[in-house]
């Protein structure tokens, strides 16, 4: 079963006009939380509310020891909350893994409450099941975000850690989403200015659309091939699939979804004021470390916003928690190389943050070949699970790749050794067929 992608096209629309007003009641619909067995695993399956979150536990009756907590992603801003099962469930209870999932209390991009939900999830296991020997960490996307805030601020509760595709650079997501849009304003013409007005996705979208190129993002001029340039650059730099996840998420996936990354005045849920900024960007269209002469005169042109203080914290449990590199347990993270929701452009923030805390040895990065968001085969998710475990146990240290060598993640085999070569892709779709990668080089 893959990861499915998770949606949230609201994100930046969330204004933080509702601080005099009373919080949102969330609730758990607690007829949703029973979930039946794994056939042939003989397993105890808890569910309930603690905290104000819903949970499920279930706990193989040849339990290992083990306790694995579950993060799941963005849910929306629906007051509803609710739990899935863990995305390795049927490995980890055959296996003797117990797991715990937890909806959060709360919804909205909040990855702190996710962070403090999942431990208090992870303590109340300990009283209701017993002290499991170590507790492993795992989350995607948003719960990658939570996975690793997890990691680096309760290091003693956790033996490892396994983020995939998650949002590893807190706020710079947020800018990267900026960086598109004031880009795509400047290239096209149409000059319109950050925060966009309400017609920005019937009037100002589709106006600049048309400005970039005959058809948007298929065919591109001049000024289109410079957006696209520099997207490559602010999302991870050259590397196998970024053409193709540059097709799927600017004109396969509805919605102009990019440009709805746009919408919105900046702020965030629970923190007060403009949490996006890109004054302090150099904005390149392509590898060369030299501004050209097009470079230059765009970055003197592109809108600069700066975020306001109080918006951007740096430390502690923000709301969109900061996640410094201070690792001290291992973690080995998943990551698609296509993919334009949250991108490859996430693990080299956080690789250079660790680099800068001096713990490099403490964090493994894997790539795969794809363009979706999360979409990681049931293969592909074991083997980085069980090269954690193996890792923390057997003192065995998995390779992975060298994120941070612009040389290494361009070069067409970059992203092979972790991917599964085997398993059905959306590219098998006949409609989707035009977006097949090249094959991975033979060694």
């Amino acid at each position: 079963m893959r990861l499915k992608a998770l949606a949230f096209a609201a994100l930046m629309a969330v204004a933080a006009a509702a601080h005099s007003t009373p919080p949102p009641k969330y609730y758990v619909d607690e007829t949703k939380l029973p979930f039946g067995e794994v056939p042939g695993v003989s397993t105890q399956r808890l569910w309930g509310v603690h905290n104000n979150a819903g949970y499920r536990i279930e706990v193989p009756a040849n339990w290992n020891g083990r306790l694995v907590i579950w993060a799941h992603g963005y849910r929306g801003e629906g007051l509803e909350l609710t739990v899935d099962n863990h995305p390795l469930r049927a490995f980890l209870v055959s296996q003797g893994y117990a797991w715990a999932a937890s909806s959060y209390s709360r919804n909205s991009y909040d990855p702190s409450q996710g962070a403090k939900d999942s431990h208090a999830l992870a303590q109340f296991f300990n009283g209701l099941i017993g002290k499991p020997m170590k507790t492993y960490v795992t989350g995607a996307s948003m719960g990658g975000h939570v996975t690793t805030v997890m990691a680096e601020q309760w290091p003693r509760s956790y033996a490892g850690a396994m983020p995939i595709c998650g949002v590893m650079g807190d706020y710079e997501l947020f800018d990267y989403f900026l960086d598109f849009n004031v880009a795509a304003q400047t290239l096209s013409g149409m000059n319109a200015t950050y925060p966009f007005g309400p017609d920005y996705m019937t009037v100002t979208a589709p106006a600049t659309k048309a400005a970039l190129g005959p058809a948007f993002p298929f065919a591109l001029n001049a000024q289109g091939q410079q957006l696209k340039g520099l997207h490559e650059q602010r999302s991870g730099g050259v590397r196998p699939l970024f053409e193709q996840g540059f097709l799927f998420w600017n004109g396969v996936v509805p919605g102009n979804f990019m440009f709805l990354r746009g919408v919105g005045d900046g702020t965030l849920p629970r923190q007060p004021g403009l949490a996006v900024q890109n004054s302090d960007v150099v904005y390149q269209f392509d590898a060369d470390p030299a501004l050209s002469g097009a470079e230059t005169a765009f970055n003197d042109m592109v809108q600069r916003i700066t975020a306001d203080p109080q918006a951007r914290r740096r430390n502690g449990l923000a709301n969109v928690t900061p996640t410094p590199g201070d690792l001290k347990i291992p973690m080995l993270t998943l990551h698609t190389l296509g993919d334009l929701f949250v991108p490859f452009h996430m693990q080299q923030v956080y690789a250079s943050r660790v680099a800068a805390k001096g713990a490099s040895h403490l964090l493994v990065q894997r790539a795969t070949r794809d363009y979706g968001h999360c979409t990681f085969t049931p293969s592909e998710l074991v083997t980085t699970f069980t090269d954690l475990v193996n890792w923390v146990e057997a003192g065995v240290k998995p390779a992975g790749d060298d994120v941070l060598n612009p040389t290494a993640v361009a070069n067409p085999a970059f992203g092979c050794a972790y991917t599964d070569k085997v398993a059905p892709r959306q590219w098998d779709n006949p409609a989707l067929a035009f977006l097949k990668p090249p094959a991975c080089p033979t060694p």
